[in-house]
């Protein structure tokens, strides 16, 4: 036997086994309509949609006016390469940021060690070609077994 109970603004339905047996009869509109889908980023006239769901509440936090001044100058850049134009209002944003950093943890410096990593490894015969006076000696896997 089902039954439906409010609570509050809420509504449960309590469905039997015997209801969920039968198939559905909901009516289910796979076709999208213009007016039901939410705007992304960028709306249709080019402007920024602030409230976008896209941005993690970064245009409203403690430096949502720093953001959004340096998201608006990427966003509007004609600088080659885009967004060179935008180093200070960038700066600025990260200054603001730096003031609170539980809210915006500071980035690990994993990319020099990443660097280091890579440029260790990765000893290539055309690298050892550039040291002057030494002859790359590389053993082919034939080599290598005996």
């Amino acid at each position: 036997m089902s039954y439906c109970k409010e609570e509050g603004k809420d509504q449960v339905i309590f469905a039997s086994k015997d209801d969920m047996v039968l198939p559905s009869k909901a009516i289910i509109n796979l076709e999208e309509d213009e007016e039901d889908q939410q705007p992304g980023l960028i709306l249709a006239n080019g402007d920024i949609n602030w409230d976008c769901p896209c941005l993690g509440g970064m245009a409203t936090g403690p430096c949502g006016t720093e953001f959004r001044s340096a998201f608006s100058c990427f966003h509007y850049s004609q600088a080659e390469p885009k967004g060179s134009d935008c180093y200070d209002a960038f700066l600025t944003m990260q200054q603001c940021m730096g003031q609170y950093p539980e809210l915006y943890p500071p980035a690990k410096e994993q990319v020099s060690e990443e660097l280091d990593q890579l440029a260790s490894a990765s000893a290539t015969e055309d690298d050892l070609a550039q040291i002057p006076g030494e002859t790359p000696q590389l053993q082919t896997s034939e080599e290598e077994k005996s």
